[in-house]
């Protein structure tokens, strides 16, 4: 295997990027700019040192606490518990909510042995116990193993009675068409309906 077919199958390698992709880019990189090259290859060289987990909430961050956590402005009685550090940076795209994160680091997902001990839910109890949280938002994915989890922590939540528990609302895509939706998203969108 020659220099360009290790470097396709390294890209191959990438979360959603098949071959094809992969020697795409591969060939975008051999006809780049050569200071560019050097530059990426830094980057990525570098980002492993430069880049760590919050302390705090375990999103991605240079800095530790993260921005977020450290931001006085945000408000700290909300907390939006998402599965993996990619999940704070698209809730925070929408610019919708201005609370604090925790990060799980994964889901419970029994086939794979990863239990409830192997994420980070006996932190996201300590700052429940600190008593500025009233509201923890759910927002797992809607999937066997995001739906377990968020009832479970739902369940361990429950001996905090000043402490609200929501989940993130499932349905209907905006510009979605009713024939293409599955069962379960029409049911959910069913039970979730609000009025106007």
């Amino acid at each position: 295997m020659n220099a360009l077919d290790q470097l396709t199958e390294s890209f191959s390698r990438l979360p959603g990027i098949g071959k094809k992709s992969a020697g795409r880019i591969t060939n975008f990189i051999l006809k780049a700019d050569r200071t560019y090259v050097q530059q990426f290859a830094q980057q990525l060289a570098t980002l492993q040192d430069k880049i760590k987990a919050c302390s705090i909430c375990g999103s991605w961050t240079e800095q530790d606490p993260c921005p977020i956590c450290s931001n006085p402005s945000r408000d700290r009685s909300l907390l939006c518990v998402v599965e993996q550090p990619q999940d704070v940076q698209t809730i925070e795209s929408a610019h919708e909510y201005s609370g604090l994160f925790h990060v799980l680091g994964g889901v419970i997902a029994p086939l794979d042995g990863i239990g409830p001990d192997q994420l980070r839910i006996a932190s996201l109890l300590s700052r429940v116990q600190e008593g500025e949280i009233t509201e923890v938002i759910l927002a797992t994915n809607p999937t066997v193993e995001g739906d377990t989890t968020a009832l479970y922590i739902q369940r361990v939540l429950s001996q905090y009675p000043s402490v609200k528990v929501t989940r993130l609302a499932s349905g209907l895509p905006v510009g979605g068409d009713l024939e293409y939706a599955d069962k379960l998203t029409l049911a959910r969108s069913f039970r979730g309906r609000a009025s106007f």
